[in-house]
């Protein structure tokens, strides 16, 4: 069985145990996990880890709420970082805009500004972007809408039925987390969206599948497993599904 995870936090496991979890994800097939920078610091450490270990692709980007920590010359650095490493990266992410808690107009102008900066850097790269859009999706698909980019795939999409169909009909991809074996709503998305449209997704170390244990990549097949049971197909042919839609989207 070939697997994938297009999405985790690598950087935010201790360096000392990334050799026993990336063993445990080979030995379950993952093929590739797409580890997701977040700041300049997560980006610098998800860069050394991807270097390490060749499983590992990269994803540079900053997060909304790290954004708004940054001053514009921070900002305009780590642009510049992100495109210096084009060699070494496969998607942009984790960028898009958060809206819970308290948000000031100011920022939420600046999650737009460098939401945006980071969509044109994806295209400009014709690489995806990985989309963060919590309690902000109507607003994240319209960004991407205007921009014309078309490698897009929204994570963890928590927005309602008529925004989950909008995306369908754009073309654009879920990529669904595995707390997915308790969550209804993204149960239903899988369910009624084509599976060439899924990708496979751990979020780890969060969103777990056991509500007792931390998450990590190797359990990725508990997303696959509800998948082709909701799909009505096999484990292995669902998978291999999911892998020919990763290596459309990022290779």
């Amino acid at each position: 069985m070939i697997l994938v995870d297009v999405h985790t936090h690598l950087d935010f496991f201790d360096e000392s145990e990334l050799d026993s979890l990336i063993e445990r994800a080979k030995n379950v097939g993952l093929k590739s996990i797409i580890t997701q920078g977040t700041n300049p610091e997560s980006n610098r450490n998800s860069l050394e880890i991807s270097k390490k270990y060749d499983v590992v692709k990269l994803a540079m980007g900053i997060y909304p709420d790290e954004a708004m920590k940054l001053s514009d010359e921070k900002i305009n650095d780590e642009i510049k970082f992100i495109q210096d490493n084009k060699k070494n990266i496969i998607a942009i992410g984790e960028v898009g805009l958060d809206y819970k808690g308290e948000k000031t107009e100011e920022d939420i102008k600046k999650q737009k500004h460098v939401f945006l900066e980071m969509i044109n850097i994806a295209k400009k790269l014709k690489i995806p972007v990985i989309v963060h859009s919590r309690n902000a999706e109507k607003d994240c698909i319209e960004m991407l809408e205007e921009s014309k980019h078309n490698k897009i795939i929204m994570h963890c999409f928590g927005g309602n039925h008529k925004l989950v169909e909008k995306i369908r009909q754009l073309g654009w991809s879920f990529s669904v987390p595995t707390n997915c074996v308790r969550n209804e709503h993204f149960q239903k998305l899988i369910k009624e969206t084509p599976i060439k449209q899924l990708l496979s997704e751990t979020d780890a170390p969060y969103l777990s599948p056991f509500k007792d244990k931390r998450n990590e990549p190797s359990y990725i097949i508990e997303t696959i497993k509800i998948m082709a049971k909701l799909k009505e197909l096999d484990e292995t042919e669902t998978a291999n599904m999911i892998y020919k839609n990763y290596q459309d989207m990022f290779l």
